[in-house]
């Protein structure tokens, strides 16, 4: 081999060696400032080990201090596949399956995998996990298995108010009514239990664990009374059956004063402690065999407030409004003028026939109290004609009947 050939080689090979620690360089300063943030995220998520504290959901009391939505102490179980060894996993889904009521396969499989947890249950009461605690002590096999305070709701009353107070999800999020109108202020800050792990998932350290506490939501007064609430649900349910209203009813009682909400009650009512299971007997029966989204549409319409979802026509509460309309316009006078007015039975208004309801036999003369006394249509529609279309909504607006109501709670129409 000549020098010329070698020094050739030479010079290749350190163009070569030059090209790879350029690129290295460049690689490096891509990792470090480009996705540096990124990757130190993702190191710490891999090297860190986190169980959330969920908070107690604040308390939903009604104007007299009566509880009627709180929080209920209990515990969610999880392990750690990794820190479970081979030879402990069948015993542990065992256990697991056993006290919980679980399927015995779905156990293993997660008692098995290679991450890092893995929740078993979760929200179960005091004495199953202390069935666990006491098996764990027998056995003296506890690494891998967590045993952490959780939170559930719980409705003292049932079904009272459902549709006023709402239900929560299975992670204590508000979902409906109350609930989720003032979830950021009732659901409080989540807390954890942090432990640093190896990429094996083994414990970093000595394995103290770094704890977070959880911080409570704060409570909501309402302005309803239950007791009224009550007493209107038993009334609404009674004149419901006995009139067979298909569609339900609605009930709504305001403190006159104030507008203030007393009660509002939508019947049929749902159990808030038991939320996805239907209140209609009919179709509990075929529940099974209903889609997914049928079985959606049925508890939707199950959980909405017909009260502020729902339009009405205002009927003959609006003929208050006309008249005082019509009194503070002159246009009558309020006295007791015997044939002020006059009913034939009927009013025919842009080509159509409205009729008064005792269109049959006519209240013919009659006055403003009279008309009123009687809830007369031609009478009414008359007065409307001589405020006019422009006074007339002029008065609606002053009434604030073109506003919203800004009741606090989601899904409303108005």
């Amino acid at each position: 081999m000549t020098n010329i050939t070698r020094k050739k080689r030479m010079r290749n090979m350190l163009i070569v060696i030059t090209l790879i620690f350029l690129l290295l360089i460049i690689r490096i300063g891509y990792l470090q400032f480009v996705q540096g943030d990124e990757l130190q995220t993702m190191a710490y998520v891999q090297q860190t080990l986190d169980r959330t504290i969920n908070p107690n959901r604040g308390t939903i009391y009604d104007r007299n201090g009566e509880v009627l939505g709180m929080s209920a102490s209990v515990e969610t179980v999880t392990v750690n596949p990794t820190n479970i060894s081979k030879e402990n996993k069948e015993a542990v889904a065992k256990a697991l399956s056993n006290i919980f009521e679980l399927d015995y396969e779905t156990v293993l499989k997660r008692v098995s995998r290679k991450t890092s947890i893995e929740t078993v249950v979760k929200k179960v009461d005091k004495e199953k996990t202390d069935e666990l605690r006491k098996w764990m002590k027998d056995t003296g096999i506890v690494s891998g298995i967590n045993i952490d305070e959780d939170t559930k709701r719980y409705y003292p009353y049932g079904n009272l108010a459902s549709h006023i107070i709402g239900f929560t999800g299975s992670d204590n999020q508000g979902l409906d009514g109350i609930e989720a109108k003032y979830d950021e202020i009732l659901s409080g800050q989540k807390g954890k239990i942090e432990r640093k792990i190896d990429a094996k998932g083994g414990i970093i350290g000595n394995g103290e664990e770094g704890y977070v506490k959880a911080i409570n939501g704060d409570s909501v007064i309402l302005s309803i009374d239950a007791n009224i609430q009550a007493v209107a649900t038993k009334y609404l349910e009674e004149a419901c059956i006995d009139n067979k209203c298909e569609e339900g009813g609605v009930v709504i009682i305001m403190e006159p004063d104030t507008g203030n909400i007393l009660a509002m009650v939508t019947y049929p009512e749902y159990d808030l402690n038991d939320p996805f299971t239907i209140n209609n007997e009919e179709l509990s029966g075929t529940w099974s065999t209903l889609s997914s989204a049928d079985k959606n549409i049925n508890l939707q319409k199950m959980w909405r407030n017909k009260a502020i979802a729902d339009t009405y026509e205002p009927g003959s509460t609006f003929k208050l409004i006309t008249t005082s309309a019509a009194l503070e316009e002159g246009i009558v006078t309020g006295t007791d003028n015997e044939g002020e007015f006059s009913c034939t039975g009927s009013i025919e208004i842009a080509g159509t026939r409205i009729k008064c309801w005792r269109y049959y036999r006519p209240h013919g003369a009659q006055t403003l109290r009279n008309a009123l006394m009687n809830s007369c249509n031609p009478v009414f529609i008359g007065l409307g004609q001589k405020i006019g279309v422009k006074k007339y909504y002029d008065y609606l607006r002053r009434f604030g009947l073109l506003d919203r109501t800004g009741i606090d709670l989601p899904r409303r129409s108005k």
